[in-house]
Order: C-alpha cells, then structure tokens, then sequence
C-alpha cells in the first residue's frame, strides 16, 4: 500500500490481528478484493497466475464488489452499495456465484439515484386467474399462431398458450397439418382472435403476401425466430402492442436490418445493455425481451433484468414454449410489457420447479409444469 488510506486501512488489519503472507496458503474462506469496477485493460502474466491460483483452492470464495476481472470464480459476489449492471452480463453469470448487496457503512441516500434498470424476483410473478364464475372460452382470449415450414414449433407454442390459460387457441396456416385435437386450425386468422403469434418455425417459405394476410390487423402480436432475418420484420415493428423476443444472434441480425449496427454475437454479448437500449429507443412502442443467461426486458426508457434463467432452458423448443406463454397472455388481455414480464417470470420458474436433472427438460415437461404452479 502506497496511499495514506490503504496505509491506515493496513494498520487497522494489523491492529486486529490480520496477518500477511507472502504466499496464498490453504484457508476456509478467500475474499478477493484486488481489483474494483474501475479496471480496464488485460492482467498482467503476474495477476493472471495468482486469481488462477486462488481459483484452484478449496474454499468459500467471495468476491467483493466484483470479482476480480471476472476471472475469479466466485460463489458469493458482495456487492458494495448497489448493484452494478456488469454483474448481470450473460459472460460473467458462471463467475459471479450469488450476488448481495452489502452496505456501504453510509447513508443510502447520499448515493443512491434513480435507475431506469429494474431487477426482477420471483415473487414478481403474477398469473392468469379467472375469477369470473359467469364466463366462457371467449372470456379468455382467443390466440392466432401462424404455422409455417417447422409445424413442430408452434405446436409447442399453442399447446403452451392453451395450457397457459388462452379460451381458443388455432393455427393459422396454408397447407394442412396434423395438429393435437385439442388445438384448432384455419387458413386465415380467426375474426374472434385477440392476439397473434408470428415466427416459430415459420422458415423461409413463408411468402410475404400470406404474411401480410396473417398481419391484416392490429391485433397484440409477439413475433420470434425466422421473422427477424426477414425484411418484413420492419413492418411488424411499426405496430402498436408487439412483443419480440429474439436470441442473441437473431438480435444481431435485427439490429442489421433495422440499421442500428452490424455486429458479431460476440460484440453484442459484451455489450447487450447498450444494444438494448440503443433498440429501444428507436422502436419506443415496441417491448423486446433479449433472451440470454439473464434475459432483458425493455419499452421505450424501461427495462427489466431477469436473472433466474437456468441451462436446463437451452434445449431446442424452450424459446417456442416462451412465445406460448407471453402471447397467452397477450391474448388474455395483458399489456405487452406485462405479457412479456411474466411470461418470461413463469418460463424460468417452469424450469426451476422441474424435478428431472436439468439436461433432461423438454418443452413437453416445462408446459406440463405449468398445471403445478
């Protein structure tokens, strides 16, 4: 230590029998406190070997402020004051273990301010209830899915939003499928449908005119998948009431379509809380959920970080019992913002609450979930 602080804070740890040591020795408990927020650069060779180190001992690790260069794994980050959006970036979710916020020993006021960025609890979580006793399946919403060259897809997505609380729900295509007898389908959409789901496994033989034949409306509509590497997608953005919910390499091309940036997945990855907002400023009436280890939400100057996601979601169907959920509720009459709130709330307590070990979930095992919550 050089500066007057960092040598009053030594003699303080000395004064309380803290002792230093030339080396790192076996311990129960190893806080890393070396480097803060403010870094920027590469560590030296030196640094890189001691944090490696650290890493292989069998101890309680516990981060301060921030793990150091998000290269020390820890299991506890004690986060000082408030929490920092860098602790919420998808690369650094296998690093920061659990993440609490510990007081500074000051008055919160003094530096506290207002965030346009809001965290997201479980108990947040708010589902669809049908307290109406005088009712009937049009009092719950009538949900239009288009199924396109993977019918697979949004079957998913349909027997999810019906599971999920949708009165009627039909697929809306123009070559006959075998669909579950439970589900309904038509060549056009429905004149009595509420909402409209747009995307999964549309693929690209989808022709613009019946596209804009499913889109001859201004029904609340969620749109995923194949639609964001389509030209289209820029009329579906002028809509009022419309969820998107893309992955991090359909956001890439999203963001090239719609001349924001043509960047790599990489790029984006670093830098998702900008990209997020740079969209959403440019498309206000639009809700995005980013999906990710931590999903992000946003409208207009509002987001959300959900960070309760599990690896037991990154399976193949996941993101078509996602759309399922939200356009559910869509249909069901809530807000886009609070479709999009909840069901991606409701998505990660499916997986939470599953039993099976987490490499064995299916999109048939999260909706069956669904009837347990």
């Amino acid at each position: 230590p050089t500066s007057k602080m960092a040598l009053l804070q030594e003699k303080r740890a000395q004064n309380i029998g803290v002792l230093e040591c030339e080396e790192l020795c076996g311990c129960d408990v190893l806080v890393d406190a070396i480097i803060g927020t403010g870094f920027n650069g590469e560590l030296s060779d030196e640094m890189s070997i001691l944090i490696d180190e650290m890493n292989s001992l069998d101890a309680l690790k516990i981060a301060c402020d921030i793990p150091s260069a998000f290269t020390f794994r820890a299991d506890v980050t004690l986060t000082m004051g408030a929490l920092k959006k860098s602790l919420y970036l998808d690369e650094v979710k296998d690093v920061v273990g659990k993440i609490e916020v510990v007081s500074l020993g000051v008055e919160r006021e003094i530096y506290e301010k207002e965030s346009s960025w809001n965290l997201l609890d479980l108990e947040d979580l708010k589902l669809p209830t049908r307290l109406k006793k005088d009712s009937h399946k049009g009092s719950y919403g009538h949900l239009a899915l288009a199924s396109g060259e993977k019918s697979g897809a949004s079957i998913i997505s349909a027997l999810c939003a019906l599971r999920f609380g949708s009165g009627l729900v039909t697929l809306v295509g123009f070559e006959k499928i075998e669909i579950p007898h439970t589900l309904m389908y038509s060549h056009e959409v429905p004149k009595n449908a509420t909402a409209l789901a747009l995307g999964m496994g549309l693929g690209v033989e989808f022709s613009e005119l019946e596209l804009a034949k499913f889109l001859d409306n201004t029904l609340a509509l969620i749109a995923d998948a194949d639609i964001f590497y389509m030209p289209a997608v820029l009329e579906i953005l002028k809509r009022e009431n419309v969820v998107i919910t893309p992955h991090p390499k359909e956001f890439t091309s999203l963001l090239k379509i719609t001349k924001i940036a043509d960047i790599s997945v990489d790029e984006l990855q670093k830098e998702r809380f900008k990209y997020a907002e740079i969209f959403c400023a440019k498309f206000p009436n639009v809700v995005l959920l980013l999906k990710g280890a931590n999903v992000i939400i946003g409208k207009n100057s509002n987001f959300f970080i959900n960070p309760h996601g599990s690896a037991a979601l990154a399976k193949g169907g996941s993101g078509d019992v996602l759309s399922g959920l939200v356009g559910s509720l869509l249909a069901q009459g809530y807000s886009a913002l609070d479709a999009t709130i909840h069901g991606s709330l409701t998505h990660v307590k499916l997986a939470l609450n599953y039993k099976g070990n987490d490499f064995s979930l299916t999109p048939d095992d999260l909706i069956n979930e669904i009837s347990k919550l």
